[in-house]
């Protein structure tokens, strides 16, 4: 028997709460507790009905996109109708399917699929941001009108009264712009800034860092069975293989799993189907990989045509992880300098630096100069301070897709503890998860920009 109705919102509401809290979440423009939202989302659901799980499910909707609790986990606390709606809400494409447009347009279609309960919660969500996003981002109003626009005409099974109050809020926004009617496409070129332009050997080694790192280089084999076998022989397997997942065949190939925990009671509750969503061929990008694993608990490789293996968080530790990570931090340090470089050529950045942070830098100059290294004073610079005099500059803070100085400098600390505890051998999952799943969408972001 489930929760009762009380019970159940109040589960999600204080979940959801605490995970986006643990990340220290904020709505991007106001800086408010990202449960601003999440209640604002979850009361306009409330108006419109008394289904608990579609108000649950208001509340955890962004909970697997942007924390690290993944569907997974929401089906241990909440059932399975719960997660599917989650599932319903939560985006699907990866940073390699392409532009921003071509990734809207893949979880649009995704959407379309969904049931009109999701289809209900997701309007919420659509009214909220797009007061949000109107009231605070003039800018990228103009684009998010033209995608809120396409999504209204994929969520007309939602409730009446909220897809009214959509419709309203788009053309509100509209005359707000000043605008005659919502923008219903966007170009490639519509879409912001592109990144600057940088030398051959700088996009040899970017692409490298996309196509030579891959999910077969971290996958561990799967084993499988058949599922015909009786479940004490499967239980009898995970114990003396120490096995976490397992895959399940029919006619030899796999077409689902089991964990360990359910492997001792198998039956038919217990077999987990493959989606879609969580399978990868062997060549995907480690940043897919990533995306997977923000959503779910397994992500399972093909080869040959059939399911061989299967990564989980644990497997982002492994030194060729760490190495990438790494790199790319790496990567987008070389960046800034490139960019300050550019936009400084005469070496006037100094004066954007304060006195005790350029000593510093001076001092480690002469002592590299010492040992016979060819370095520049911005060399020496840590990489908080050249990320400050980049997001100083509104123009350059936009192309990175910042709004404020605030909401810079804090993705700009967690790029430093994530690469302080991969120097220092440190747990990267525990403490940096939410880290990697940003850098990995924004650097392979930037390098689609830049192929």
């Amino acid at each position: 028997m489930g929760l009762p109705v009380s019970d159940l919102v109040a589960k999600a509401r204080r979940f959801a709460t605490e995970a986006h809290a643990r990340i220290d979440q904020r709505r991007k423009y106001t800086r408010q507790p990202y449960q601003v939202h999440l209640k604002s989302v979850g009361e306009l659901v409330t108006n419109v009905t008394a289904d608990p799980e579609m108000i649950a499910a208001a509340w955890l909707h962004d909970t697997v996109e942007d924390t690290p609790a993944t569907f997974g986990d929401l089906e241990r606390e909440f059932g399975p109708e719960v997660t599917r709606l989650v599932a319903d809400l939560t985006d699907v494409s990866k940073a390699s399917d392409g532009n921003r447009a071509a990734r809207k347009a893949i979880d649009r279609l995704h959407t379309a699929q969904a049931s009109p309960r999701a289809k209900t919660v997701k309007l919420a969500d659509l009214i909220d941001n797009c007061r949000d996003i109107c009231r605070h981002d003039p800018a990228f109003a103009r684009v998010y009108l033209g995608e809120a626009t396409a999504l209204l005409e994929i969520l007309m099974e939602g409730d009446a009264t909220l897809y009214q109050r959509a419709q309203q809020a788009v053309a509100d926004c509209a005359r707000h712009l000043g605008l005659p009617r919502p923008a219903q496409t966007l170009s490639v070129a519509e879409e912001g800034p592109t990144p600057t332009e940088l030398s051959l050997s700088q996009r040899r080694v970017q692409r490298l860092f996309t196509d030579a790192f891959t999910a077969r280089d971290i996958a561990e084999p799967l084993r499988s069975f058949d599922l015909e076998l009786p479940a004490v022989r499967v239980n009898e397997a995970f114990k003396a293989l120490g096995l976490e997942v397992a895959g399940l065949r029919r006619e030899g190939r796999v077409v689902g799993y089991v964990e360990e925990k359910l492997a001792e009671a198998r039956g038919q509750e217990s077999h987990r189907p493959l989606t879609p969503g969580q399978v990868v061929p062997g060549d995907a990008p480690l940043s897919d990989v990533i995306g997977i694993l923000t959503r779910y608990d397994f992500c399972f490789v093909t080869a040959m045509g059939d399911v061989a293996g299967v990564i989980t968080r644990t497997d982002i530790q492994k030194p060729i992880v760490r190495m990438w990570l790494f790199g790319i931090v790496t990567l987008t340090e070389i960046d800034l300098m490139e960019r300050i470089r550019a936009l400084w050529p005469d070496g006037s950045w100094t004066r954007l630096v304060s006195a005790g942070r350029l000593d510093k830098a001076q001092a480690l100059l002469l002592e590299r100069r010492r040992r016979g290294q060819h370095v520049e004073l911005l060399d020496c610079l840590q990489l908080s301070d050249k990320a400050q005099i980049l997001m100083d500059d509104e123009g350059q803070r936009s192309e990175f897709g910042f709004a404020t100085k605030g909401a810079a400098k804090r993705v700009i600390q967690d790029l430093e503890s994530l690469r302080n505890n991969l120097a220092h051998a440190q747990d990267i999952v525990t403490h940096d998860w939410p880290q990697i799943a940003r850098l990995a969408r924004r650097i392979e972001d930037r390098f689609a920009g830049w192929a």
